[in-house]
């Protein structure tokens, strides 16, 4: 009997320090990001070949991001890293640290609790946006490809249209004129089809900016339009790991700050429904 007690003891007590340990497991993963804008035309009644073309590669280079993703076994952080920016490019020939552009700033995950709070700068002013995680049916596939060292997993994920994106769709069939005003126009929404590979040998179910809920690290993510490839994992860093929730801007819920953005560009529109864009002389 006191035997029995005491491995029971000893098996607890391995439990709870494996535990332990695995609450402890941490690391940074490096993504970089690039989106093709097929679906995003730009005209204007003074829009030269020339400017058409520089517009182009503006939005194309700033849609090739790099991103660092920081994890524990419950929480992550994605967001842009600091970069010293060289000394030309600053005043007094000083290197000076920049954080990521308007827009990027830090998104959090904590996978226990299901919430997600992401910091957000719109024309200036800052939000932090609250929500809950988005719950991913993942589909398994038996498929398998050599990312890095690690051996990763297929999986496939679908987000429905939205019923807000069909709406504002329409409203931006109903309202386009024949203004000769530089305008953006987007093509029909669809259902998006997800493709990830995840790697078991990293066991977290993290993944970059909006993708989580794989036994293993999420490594690529591609979306025909968007494909986001880990290209740099280190696990257990020296330099410990530590996950801090965003707390900058006013606190707002996902639906306030997409009806802030929705107030701000009706403000922005004419009296025929179109939003002027100034390109300059």
């Amino acid at each position: 009997m006191i035997k029995s007690a005491i491995t029971a003891a000893i098996v607890a007590t391995l439990f709870f320090f494996n535990l332990a340990k695995a609450q402890e497991f941490t690391g940074r993963a490096t993504y970089q990001t690039k989106t093709i804008m097929n679906d995003i035309k730009i005209s204007g009644s003074n829009m030269t070949p020339d400017l058409q073309a520089s517009i182009e590669e503006k939005m194309k280079k700033g849609f090739e991001k790099t991103y660092e993703l920081s994890f524990n076994k419950i929480e992550s952080v994605y967001e842009e890293p600091q970069k010293l920016e060289s000394p030309g490019n600053s005043p007094g020939g000083v290197m000076v640290v920049k954080a990521g552009s308007s827009g990027d700033g830090k998104s959090y995950k904590n996978i226990k609790d299901k919430t997600a709070l992401s910091e957000e700068d719109f024309f200036g002013k800052e939000f932090l946006v609250s929500d809950s995680l988005l719950q991913w049916d993942w589909k398994l596939v038996n498929e398998t490809k050599k990312i890095g060292n690690f051996t990763c997993y297929k999986a496939i994920g679908v987000i429905p249209v939205s019923k807000e994106d069909l709406e504002a769709y329409e409203k931006m069939k109903n309202k386009k004129s024949e203004s000769k005003t530089v305008l953006f126009t987007v093509n029909e929404p669809k259902d998006r089809t997800i493709t990830v590979w995840y790697t078991p040998e990293i066991p977290v179910s993290h993944g970059p900016g909006e993708y989580w809920g794989l036994p293993g690290l999420i490594m690529e993510v591609n979306d025909a339009k968007t494909v986001i490839l880990c290209s740099k994992i280190v696990l257990n860093p020296k330099d410990k790991v530590v996950i801090k929730m965003p707390k900058k801007g006013k606190k707002v819920t996902k639906k306030e700050y997409e009806a802030l953005i929705e107030k701000q560009l009706e403000s922005m529109k004419d009296s025929k429904g179109a939003i002027h864009i100034n390109l300059g002389n």
